[in-house]
């Protein structure tokens, strides 16, 4: 396996490997159809296996404080996709891909990585593994057809809200149970030694 840094050409491999790692997660409809291009500097990586991306991991950090991460203090980065293709899972790629990213961030001189998660309870256990420390929540909803009934409106004429994807950063959770999809999202923190 070669990690090395991703480039323009990487991008078909990079996308069905995101999609194919996220068919069997809580993220299984975040579907890009074209890499995303950072605002601030970004460590891009890929692990590469017989010419196969078999594992991609993107940071982008910060060289001003507070411009990239959602906490903390210092300089940070925050890891947007780690993923690793389903037919090379468990080789150890998701752990080769963050150390390499972990070595470049101390060269930066950032203190932490931050991640934000769903509730796939094996992806928790990886991030853990990695001795991140779960420091944040809130809840993704989804709502569809009757779950849209008093809780969307629009005072726009003609527009019917049919779908809604939200953030729900309250404390009464429990008046969603009746929705059908929510998730929580976890945020997720490493400081440096």
């Amino acid at each position: 396996m070669i990690i090395r840094e991703y480039k323009k050409e990487d991008e078909q491999g990079w996308l069905r490997c995101r999609v194919l790692a996220f068919l069997n997660t809580s993220y299984y409809d975040n579907v890009l159809n074209q890499k995303e291009n950072y605002t601030h500097s970004s460590i891009e990586l890929v692990a590469e296996i017989n010419g196969i991306i078999v594992g991609l991991l993107d940071v982008e950090y910060e060289v001003e404080e507070a411009t990239v991460c959602s906490r903390g203090k210092g300089l940070g980065g925050m890891i947007w996709h780690i993923a690793v293709h389903p037919d090379y899972a468990r080789q150890g790629i998701g752990e080769g891909l963050l150390k390499v990213a972990e070595k470049r961030a101390n060269e930066l001189n950032l203190n932490r990585l931050e991640a934000w998660t769903r509730d796939d309870k094996w992806v928790q256990k990886w991030y853990e593994k990695m001795e991140f420390n779960q420091v944040d929540s809130y809840y993704h909803l989804y709502l569809e057809g009757n779950e849209m009934n008093n809780r969307m409106t629009t005072n726009i004429p003609n527009l019917f809200p049919v779908s809604s994807f939200s953030h729900y950063v309250g404390n009464d959770i429990e008046q969603f149970n009746d929705t059908t999809r929510k998730h929580q999202c976890v945020c997720y923190e490493k400081y440096f030694k």
